[in-house]
């Protein structure tokens, strides 16, 4: 089997942790204070991070997003500059991809920067985080950037589900998908953690629309939602890829967990390296 893709690891620099993570108020109380994580917030050289988190996991490939996160009761933008993601990718096309973090408030300047991230400095989509922008997924807001992914022939990621920060989760419901594949046919969409807890909704999205796609991000493999499992393993096979949400979830314990979920070994490989490869068009990866 080739080596595993993660459709979403945080951006693992100590820059994208202390932003994401340490500095960012509803990250650190719910990762750190609710679910015990605190240990897990370092951030490492991209050397180290390839040679001590990626290779002995056997991760062949990371997918970072420059996160765009707005703060909806501090109304404080969590921004890790796109720059950044792209200087890492410049140094290791081979094992990890940028995505474009998308602020549906930025209009034509964001849109110009995506264009520019993806033309010149090797982005492979786009990246939607939308609940503290008090902005659902199918709102015009988001549809220029949509337009321009779908021309440049990249996907779009978006946390789909709940929000577990303080904001509002109806933002992220899969429904939403509906409008958003039927108006863009043409742009591959991924529904990213899984859309829980509607995740029947997410895998009769993925089922309906031939563009849209789920990642299992977000959630520890031991927790999966048994009908997205049955999904991935089944009909949706080429439908479904795996993902981290790291540092939330390591690398090695996500992997073990997926080995004892005893999938068929085609679907298993679909789900680690196949669908993620062809969405992202990481060609031979």
């Amino acid at each position: 089997m080739s080596g595993a893709i993660d459709a979403w690891c945080n951006f693992f620099t100590e820059e994208g942790i202390r932003i994401v993570f340490t500095e960012n108020p509803e990250v650190s109380f719910m990762m750190g204070d609710q679910w015990g994580r605190h240990d897990l917030m370092v951030g490492y050289e991209p050397e180290q991070f390839i040679e001590q988190k990626m290779d002995p996991a056997g991760v062949e490939r990371v997918v970072v997003p420059a996160l765009q996160q707005y703060l909806y009761r501090d109304r404080q933008l969590v921004r890790v500059p796109w720059g950044s993601v792209a200087r890492v990718v410049e140094r290791f096309p081979d094992r990890i991809s940028g995505l474009y973090g998308i602020d549906p408030f930025s209009g034509m300047k964001g849109v110009r920067e995506l264009e520019l991230a993806v033309t010149q400095y090797g982005f492979v989509g786009g990246h939607v985080h939308p609940y503290g922008f008090d902005t659902p997924i199918n709102d015009a807001r988001f549809y220029p950037f949509y337009a321009k992914c779908a021309e440049l022939g990249v996907p779009v990621e978006l946390q789909t589900g709940h929000s577990a920060e303080f904001m509002p989760s109806k933002h992220g419901h899969p429904l939403l998908l509906d409008d958003v594949a039927i108006y863009f046919p043409e742009l591959k969409l991924v529904g990213a953690h899984q859309a829980w807890p509607w995740c029947e909704v997410m895998v009769a999205m993925a089922w309906k629309h031939p563009n849209v796609y789920v990642a299992m991000s977000g959630h520890a493999p031991k927790y999966w939602d048994r009908s997205l499992v049955h999904f991935l393993n089944s009909r949706g096979q080429s439908k479904v890829m795996w993902g981290t949400d790291y540092p939330l979830i390591q690398h090695g314990e996500s992997l073990r967990q997926v080995d004892e979920l005893g999938l068929k070994p085609g679907a298993k490989q679909k789900l680690l390296h196949d669908t993620a490869a062809e969405v992202f068009g990481l060609g031979g990866s």
